[in-house]
């Protein structure tokens, strides 16, 4: 195992614990504040939101810049969809 590997483990660990412990003191409703009504957690599936999280912090902490590719290449995505679409509305009218 590399480093970064074991790096990744130890805070994914640390986040899954921090986040399960605070679910019920604030978690749960932060994470319901920021998310559409259709992946509200309503204090429910708290085992795929604490993974979940814990996924996104480790790899936000270890890797920072392949995260912030990756949302680059995302908003790039969406913004070439959104076009497209615009674009193709305007031909149907």
């Amino acid at each position: 195992m590399t480093t970064v590997m074991i790096l990744w483990v130890i805070a994914f660990v640390l986040i899954a614990y921090f986040a399960y412990k605070g679910w019920d003191n604030g978690v749960s409703e932060g994470l319901d504040k920021v998310l559409p009504a259709a992946l509200k957690s309503r204090g429910e599936s708290r085992y795929v939101w604490i993974v979940a999280l814990a996924v996104l912090g480790a790899t936000a902490l270890i890797n920072p810049v392949e995260i912030l590719l990756v949302a680059i290449l995302l908003a790039l995505i969406v913004l070439a969809v959104m076009k497209l679409a615009n674009w193709a509305s305007g031909l149907s009218h």
